[in-house]
């Protein structure tokens, strides 16, 4: 069992670290490249401080909230904290940031690091509870988001039982090695589906470029849609 923990630890950890970033870097230059060959030589006269301004605006998305899903929204927000700070700068899992990088990283308190990861997995069942029970999101979601919110959960969870073994019915290498497995294949899952997020959250957003028509092609659409006579 030691020899897989060490195996997950260092070259699984590694390779499917190294995909997510190879991934993550591809939908980048796609989006990148998107942008400059269908708007050209117009990015330059773009409202770029505008664009940014409101890019930003959604980092704390108090404004943008939609009536009927406010506690969804501030408990997926809110859920973000841990899921960013806790993998980061855990003191366990700094240690592999300096082996794989050869960086030094602040790292949480052992009390902070735990009511971060108890936090998160409570928010995390609370956006699967809403997912089930609110028909209004229950009729948007499809099971790829029922199966992220189990992979992002599964980490934290055996995260959270391999720092407290006394609270662990299993034995510690099992949990450990169940935690290893569980982040490498978020790691590689976050490319390929709607986690890219991390990366593509401000190409979302950045709407005053990408919904950037064409002089005329309003009235090309209308005609498409309505016929010659329409105009927009």
């Amino acid at each position: 069992m030691e020899l897989w923990i060490d195996f997950a630890r260092g070259p699984l950890f590694a390779l499917t670290f190294l995909i997510m970033l190879l991934g993550l870097a591809r939908l980048i230059i796609i989006q990148i490249y998107s942008i400059v060959a269908r708007k050209g030589r117009r990015l330059i006269n773009a409202p770029w401080k505008k664009i940014f301004r409101e890019a930003l605006s959604w980092v704390i998305p108090v404004r943008h909230l939609i009536p009927g899903t406010k506690i969804f929204s501030i408990v997926s927000f809110s859920c973000h904290i841990g899921l960013i700070l806790v993998p980061l700068f855990l003191a366990n899992h700094i240690v592999l940031w300096e082996d794989l990088f050869d960086i030094n990283l602040p790292q949480l308190s052992s009390s902070v690091a735990d009511y971060l990861t108890l936090f998160t997995i409570v928010c995390l069942f609370i956006l699967f509870g809403f997912r089930v029970f609110s028909i209004r999101l229950r009729s948007m979601s499809r099971k790829s988001d029922y199966v992220i919110l189990i992979v992002v959960l599964l980490p934290f969870i055996t995260g959270y039982m391999a720092v407290h073994p006394k609270m662990n019915p299993f034995s510690w290498n099992v949990v450990m090695l169940l935690h290893l497995l569980s982040a490498a294949l978020l790691f590689i899952l976050i490319p390929f589906t709607k986690l890219a997020h991390i990366v593509l959250f401000f190409f979302d957003r950045i709407s005053a470029i990408h919904w950037q028509l064409r002089p005329g092609a309003g009235d090309q659409v209308a005609e498409s849609l309505y016929g010659k006579e329409a105009k927009v």
